[in-house]
């Protein structure tokens, strides 16, 4: 894939500050992380429901529609993982910038992609609040709500993370719910507390 190299960067007319005091609202991006069945979608879309109930302005990035259109030319093996992520983080700070809560549900196992979608966001001034979704494997594989764990086991899935391929568990993320302790809706109550003692929303 060859980068343009005969594009200007045209700055638009509203600045971020403006948008937000117009539409009365803050935008960042909520980086949900964890494994597989590990209920970090489950929880995304329950806080997106919460929030748009409260009239916050929120959007959910997840595999369904990002994998099926916008990265639908990209597999698994460790650089396609990493740029699939790298898009997500560019999609995101969109949203972000736009005024919208954008919340991502990835597994986004690498360490040094959800670093380098973090830096994107800091770098645009852009506030980036990760979320670890954890549960132990044998949690997940439990779960296991679309069978993959049993193909992973069975070698029907290669490179699969938590089984075949590594996942790096965020070491310090601004929010870390254990999943298997708590229900979806304290879950969603732990993050809208986190928003709101932090002036977000």
């Amino acid at each position: 894939m060859t980068a343009s190299t005969n594009i200007t960067w045209h700055e638009g007319e509203i600045s971020r500050q403006e948008r937000a005091q117009l539409l009365k609202q803050t935008g960042l991006t909520i980086w949900f992380t964890g494994l597989s069945a590990s209920g970090k979608s489950t929880v995304a879309s329950a806080l997106e429901q919460h929030l748009l109930h409260n009239g916050i302005n929120a959007y959910r990035l997840d595999g369904d529609n990002i994998r099926f259109g916008l990265n639908k030319n990209l597999g698994f093996s460790p650089d396609d993982r990493t740029e699939n992520i790298r898009r997500i983080a560019e999609v995101s700070k969109l949203f972000a910038d736009s005024s919208a809560i954008a919340i991502t549900s990835f597994i986004s196992p690498y360490r040094a992609d959800r670093d380098s979608a973090r830096q994107l966001h800091v770098d645009a001034g852009i506030p980036f609040i990760e979320v670890f979704a954890d549960v132990p494997v044998s949690v997940a594989e439990e779960r296991d709500p679309k069978g993959l764990y049993k193909k992973a086991r069975a070698g029907e899935i290669k490179e699969f993370t938590g089984i075949s391929a590594p996942y790096e568990a965020p070491e310090s993320p601004e929010i870390h719910i254990r999943t298997d302790q708590k229900t979806i809706a304290e879950a969603v109550q732990q993050i809208t507390t986190y928003l709101e003692d932090n002036k977000y929303i």
